[in-house]
């Protein structure tokens, strides 16, 4: 059925605003209420045939007056057509649903945003806390809609550099708000928190060196405090210093070794807050044959290092006295001499040992990274930002962005609209370059790489729910063959962009020092990244990065704890007719929903999460999109409290042997968690108390 042509143009919002008339949103509104009380089967077009009678009323009572109704007004005129059609359970579900909205503005106004874009409650305490801007008080002075436009405006100003006249940059300014208002993208946090502002420092990702000397450790520590100070985070290769015992030869002392270096750069992370908003965040690297290896792998047991996460780079010759189980010789990195040899298993059994008690050490494969360093003439890679998506030259730093791929997928047709999804990857790689010339770098070191080599990490969230909306399980090949195509697809498209940008805009510095030198031009060295995505992602509403459902229900532990519970499962359960109470309560205590009964088995497949899915697929996912990633992939492979000890060792090996760039271990329960299927009785019972006609809100339990 075709939307009629209405003689309603205009709707006043409640904030007084006039805004253009959609009637599409009064049919999906019936719909859903039609859904949650059993009666989806009657489908869109009886919504729309009851639409075209709540149209006829208010034309009637508005048009022929001209007067411009309000959204009460025709929400009035919804009711009164629902229960006069002798729809009176689907006028209560609308009514309900209509005082849920009411409650969730009223607590927004309790957390004190104005939100003028419908986030969740989620999404509206973490842009309070984090990202919305403040006056002297504290008091939040930005809608979420204003902070988008606010980001969008600083980053266009770049274009007025390259000749883009007031008009364009303005046009390119709305491409911007679009995407990240419709939140189809959003770019990383600091550029969120910062852009437009007096610090405006936007880049997310940091690699410095450290250097043998103090000069050289205390001039990182210091150069440490102030990128976290601005809202970066760092990584470091602690490679390069002397092992525990060495001889100090200025003062004839004795070196006290990496290891203890590193607890001065944990120590000063812990007390500098990066922005005045959230705490640094490292990631310390150590060579396999440096020493001082098993002290290294051992750091984080017992609750050390807070601020750090780490990995051992480990290189091919590594891997390859492993699988033959030969000895390997450990260098004094001042000296280049071998010290001694041991057994290449020994050190990693102890990598699996310790990364299946804590989850530390992760395992970065350095020289499968520096294979695809575009630009190795400039320099050798030895470090990656904290979470390992970002490897880079020392001084570096990138800027990341993450398009939100659930909403790119026909809404009843199960394809992937690739048209309107490279129209954003365009926009977004743009954006991205942008974000390169308007920042302010908070070192000129920092500054001049950056600029000579412009790398920028555009990558995805929300692919899980992608996979779903498709109708594909993530732990199957389909699965596997989509994420090839769609990073495949991304990349591809950003390259082409880059390279468009390159003849517009003049390839990057260091150009013809790169791999892209046989073309005509390039304007990033790099161009994706998979990030984790944390908060970004719940600004957005999906899940994060690549990674499969941690669980359909469970506790984010930040911010005084979050519940969220997977929202297309809930609009499923209802169109599919198996929503019950008692349900959700069953499935919000075991995260899983593979053993509850009344589910049917096809959902069941799709809604896999993190624990039931055995580890080899979470490895093969990552090197489906590693495949076409110009960077790194931050993936984690969550492992069941009752996982072996071999079941990390064969995530390792396999992650090798796929050529993976770097791997990470969780075992559920091994260490505190940020995301945990321990959801407390009383927000369990609130959530149902609140939303028993529920309608994919997230609540906060401390509201």
């Amino acid at each position: 059925m075709k939307t009629r042509i209405t003689k309603i143009a205009k709707i006043r919002k409640r904030d007084g605003r006039i805004v253009q008339f959609e009637q599409e949103k009064i049919t999906n509104a019936i719909y859903k209420a039609m859904v949650s009380v059993g009666r989806g089967e009657e489908g869109r077009e009886g919504a729309q045939e009851l639409t075209e009678k709540v149209m006829t009323a208010i034309e009637n009572a508005f048009a022929k007056r001209a007067e411009v109704p309000s959204v009460e007004d025709v929400q009035d005129v919804v009711e009164q057509v629902l229960i006069t059609g002798g729809l009176s359970e689907v006028a209560k579900a609308y009514i309900l649903y209509r005082q849920q909205r009411a409650d969730i503005r009223g607590l927004k106004k309790v957390i004190g945003v104005k939100d003028d874009l419908k986030l969740s409650l989620n999404a509206t305490e973490v842009l309070k806390r984090r990202y919305l801007l403040k006056d002297e008080r504290g008091k939040v002075i930005e809608t979420p809609g204003q902070m988008f436009n606010r980001v969008a405006e600083a980053i266009a100003k770049a274009d007025l550099k390259y000749g883009k006249s007031k008009e364009e940059v303005k046009e390119i300014e709305r491409s911007f708000y679009q995407l990240m208002r419709n939140l189809e993208f959003l770019p990383n946090s600091p550029t969120l928190m910062n852009a437009g502002t007096e610090l405006g420092q936007l880049a997310a990702c940091f690699v410095l060196p450290v250097e043998d000397s103090i000069e050289g450790i205390f001039g990182a520590v210091k150069s440490m405090a102030v990128t976290h100070q601005s809202g970066g985070g760092t990584g470091f290769s602690f490679s390069r210093l002397r092992p525990e015992g060495d001889v100090v030869k200025s003062t004839g002392g004795i070196a006290s070794g990496p290891v203890s270096f590193m607890r001065v750069f944990d120590v000063a992370t812990g007390v500098i807050k990066q922005g005045g908003k959230r705490r640094g965040a490292n990631m310390g690297i150590l060579n396999v044959d440096h020493p001082d290896i098993v002290e290294f792998i051992r750091a984080k047991e017992g609750g050390g290092f807070a601020n750090f996460n780490t990995s051992v780079a480990v290189t091919d010759d590594f891997m390859h006295a492993v699988e033959r189980n030969e000895e390997y010789g450990l260098v004094n990195p001042r000296t280049k001499e071998e010290v001694r040899r041991i057994k290449a298993r020994e050190i990693f059994n102890e990598i699996v040992t310790c990364a299946w008690k804590i989850g530390d050490p992760g395992i970065v494969f350095i020289d499968e990274i520096n294979r695809h360093n575009p630009l190795s003439t400039v320099g050798t890679i030895e470090a990656t930002n904290p979470c390992g998506e970002q490897p880079l030259l020392a001084y570096e730093s990138c800027n990341l962005g993450s398009i939100n791929v659930s909403k790119f997928v026909k809404p009843g047709e199960g394809e992937v609209d690739w048209e309107r999804l490279k129209e954003v990857v365009w926009i977004c790689v743009r954006f991205l370059d942008d974000v390169i010339d308007v920042n302010r770098y908070p070192m000129p070191e920092i500054e001049e790489i950056t600029k000579a080599n412009r790398k920028i990490g555009l990558g995805i969230m929300g692919f899980v729910e992608l996979l779903i909306k498709l109708g594909i399980a993530y732990d199957s090949k389909d699965a596997l063959l989509m994420g090839e195509k769609l990073m495949q697809f991304v990349t591809n498209e950003a390259r082409q962009c880059s390279r468009e940008l390159g003849l517009e805009k003049g390839s990057f510095p260091n150009f013809e020092r790169s791999v892209w030198s046989t073309g005509d031009a390039m304007r990033n060295a790099t161009v994706t990244t998979i990030a984790p995505t944390g908060t970004i992602s719940i600004i957005a509403g999906c899940s994060s990065g690549i990674e499969p459902l941690f669980a359909v229900a469970f506790v984010r532990n930040v911010l005084g704890g979050m519940l969220e519970i997977n929202k297309l499962f809930e609009e499923i359960a209802k169109e599919r007719g198996f929503y019950t109470k008692d349900s959700m309560i069953e499935m919000a205590k075991r995260g899983s929903i593979q053993d509850i009964d009344g589910i049917p088995e096809d959902i069941k497949r799709v809604f896999v999460t993190a624990l039931d899915i055995s580890p080899e697929w979470h490895v093969r996912m990552q090197a489906a999109f590693q495949k076409y990633t110009d960077n790194s992939v931050s993936k984690t492979v969550n492992l069941p409290p009752d996982a072996s000890w071999d079941d990390v060792k064969n995530v390792f090996l396999l992650a090798y042997k796929l050529k993976c760039k770097g791997i990470t271990v969780y075992r559920y329960g091994s260490k505190e968690q940020v995301l945990s299927l321990d959801i407390p009785k009383l927000m369990l019972e609130e959530y149902i108390r609140a939303d028993s006609e529920y309608t994919g809100e997230c609540r906060i339990c401390s509201v």
